[in-house]
């Protein structure tokens, strides 16, 4: 089972510590959270299609399904230079998406994007900065994989081309 840090409040942003990647939801209160997923990934560990995926399933789950046996932790790293959206919008926004389909690109509309976009209205992720800085640093081997699943090398083989 799945340990946690913090005690998430709705709105909150969860960071979910994968192997080679984060995966991160919004939590939306009782337990739950809403991020998106490979359709087929039924996995605490996302599938390596989501390189090449190009649309997401949107997913109301219970924190402890989607963290599975995964640390998690609360982290609203954003609000340092960017201002929330009311809780009330952010749950309103993230609920009425349940269920769809959205599109899907690791480098630029990955899980990450997606909830940030839901708290702060501007798509922000730290990961896909990382690992592109990373690449042009020759870090290749170093590089984050990008909240797909894929392994390091090949999100940054496809960042240099």
């Amino acid at each position: 089972m799945a340990q946690g840090r913090g005690h998430p409040k709705p709105g909150d942003l969860i960071e979910i510590f994968r192997p080679v990647y984060q995966h991160w939801a919004i939590y939306v209160g009782d337990g739950y959270v809403i991020h998106v997923t490979d359709e087929g990934d039924t996995s605490s560990l996302a599938s390596t299609s989501s390189i090449s995926a190009t649309r997401a399933k949107v997913k109301k789950q219970l924190l402890e399904k989607v963290a599975g046996k995964h640390e998690w932790c609360v982290n609203n790293k954003y609000d340092r230079s960017h201002t929330p959206l009311p809780v009330e919008k952010i749950i309103q926004r993230a609920e009425e998406l349940v269920g769809k389909v959205v599109p899907y690109n690791v480098f630029t509309k990955n899980c990450e994007h997606f909830v940030t976009k839901l708290r702060y209205g501007i798509e922000l992720s730290d990961q896909v900065e990382d690992a592109k800085e990373a690449a042009k640093d020759g870090a290749a081997a170093a590089a984050v994989t990008f909240l797909t699943g894929a392994v390091a090398v090949a999100a940054v083989a496809l960042l240099k081309r």
